[in-house]
């Protein structure tokens, strides 16, 4: 008999993980921080706190690339970490990982690799389609319905899903995230006020502006930086007119994505999408106001997961625990993947 059921929601900066034998969700900063380019010093959230604070000889590292793993081997010792880190041994136990649909087969399979050839020596691992569990998670009729459209917005990546009667018909990922999001903010700000700040910082300006929050334009806050004149440290106002003009192509891109998709599917489940609107998970979701901007840019209504950080996570602990959802989660030692083995 296993141990215990893990639900996996590895992101590009975060990990989330469901541990059904406590009946409890926890989760931890998806870094490692490498000290002379092969020591591990850190990991989680303790590695996370010294990203772009590190001496030059720690690198902070992230093994997880635009919804794949990038780096096997630091994934391995960090999963494996954590797990006994929150005292627990993932030893024997049976796994279910949320991962996309836009990736390659291979890829696919190294999520599966991560855990069944490593020193967890998992008894079984399954996957369910991010999309998938982003909609179990929000209590959608996934198996019955007529036309789903769900949008995850992560931190590296942005993943648009149309699912029909408990299938995905359609799946685009885009490369575009909170990442670059925060890279387009301290783009602008370095262009315009010749002003050098972190991607912390940009994301610090990200969360406070958002993208609708009724504030006047003018509005500004001070944030520590280099400026570039001068080389020295200092700080600035930078205001909320600048942050929104910053976020307005990376934003126009998703939304390009999402009416081309729903362009190219058939008209009735086009029609059942006008009437069902579009989801919105993922944390980037937590955005001020980027419902009510995917609501008019599209002209289709929008609404936003409870709690969409933890959306998916949710979605793989409704699976695990329901033997009807569990449907949704297949093996990678099915029959069509046999030949990668």
């Amino acid at each position: 008999m296993a141990k215990n059921t893990y639900g996996l929601d590895l992101g590009s900066y975060e990990i989330k993980v469901y541990d059904k034998k406590n009946d409890r969700i926890w989760k931890a900063k998806d870094a490692i921080a490498i000290m002379n380019g092969k020591e591990i010093f850190a990991i989680g959230d303790d590695a996370y706190v010294m990203y772009e604070k590190a001496p030059s000889n720690i690198e902070v590292v992230f093994p997880m690339k635009c919804g794949v793993i990038s780096r096997f081997n630091n994934m391995q010792f960090l999963l494996q970490g954590l797990l006994k880190k929150e005292r627990q041994s993932g030893k024997g136990s049976e796994y279910v990982i949320a991962v996309p649909t836009d990736v390659t087969e291979v890829e696919k399979k190294a999520f599966f690799d991560l855990v069944i050839h490593s020193t967890a020596r998992a008894k079984e691992v399954n996957i369910v389609e991010r999309a998938i569990a982003d909609a179990v998670g929000m209590d959608l009729d996934v198996k019955n319905t007529n036309g789903l459209l769900v949008v995850n917005f992560g931190g590296e990546t942005t993943e648009v899903s149309v699912l029909v009667g408990g299938g995905m018909v359609f799946n685009q990922l885009m490369k575009v995230g909170g990442v670059a999001l925060d890279e387009s903010i301290a783009s602008l700000v370095r262009r315009s006020h010749d002003f050098l700040i972190g991607r912390l910082t940009a994301e610090a300006l990200r969360k406070r502006f958002g993208v609708y929050t009724g504030e006047p334009e003018d509005t500004a806050v001070m944030v520590a930086g280099r400026d570039l004149i001068t080389g020295l440290p200092v700080r600035k106002p930078i205001t909320l007119a600048l942050v929104r003009s910053a976020l307005r192509d990376p934003l126009l891109d998703c939304v390009r994505a999402i009416l081309s998709l729903i362009d190219r599917t058939p008209p009735e489940i086009r029609t059942a999408i006008y009437e069902n609107g579009i989801f919105l998970t993922g944390g980037i979701a937590n955005m001020p106001g980027l419902e009510t901007y995917i609501e008019k840019a599209t002209g289709i209504g929008t609404r936003t997961a409870p709690d969409p950080e933890l959306c998916t996570v949710m979605g793989l602990k409704k699976v695990i625990l329901s033997s009807e959802l569990s449907k949704f989660a297949y093996s990678m030692l099915d029959e069509k993947y046999r030949w990668m083995r």
